[in-house]
């Protein structure tokens, strides 16, 4: 049975934090790919306080089973506080491009 797929969209500040988070998810089989989106802007509350920055998005394409330790490395190479990290499943796709989620990243 093929593995479940997920996408997990995760914020950064800056590009250097993009880079060092999804090339550490990719060596370490933890992600297939990671794309960097610049560019966007985030409006949210913080500790009670309205915050306006310029951020960086990854999508991160993975499967279900590695989702647990690709958080926990995530956290653990974040600079925020409370990293965004928001996973949304897959529930179809090219089919080809789906093996090769499933052949690049770890086993369950």
């Amino acid at each position: 049975m093929p593995a479940k797929l997920q996408l997990v969209l995760c914020t950064v500040p800056d590009r250097e934090s993009a880079e060092r988070i999804a090339e550490a998810l990719v060596a370490e089989q933890l992600a297939a790919c990671v794309n960097i989106i610049p560019g966007i802007t985030s409006v949210y509350r913080w500790k009670g306080t309205l915050e306006k920055d310029e951020e960086f998005m990854l999508f991160i394409k993975t499967t279900q089973g590695t989702y647990k330790i690709l958080e926990q490395r995530i956290r653990a190479l974040h600079p925020y506080e409370l990293p965004e990290i928001i996973a949304v499943a897959i529930q179809t796709g090219q089919k080809d491009y789906i093996r090769w989620i499933e052949s690049c990243t770890m086993p369950s």
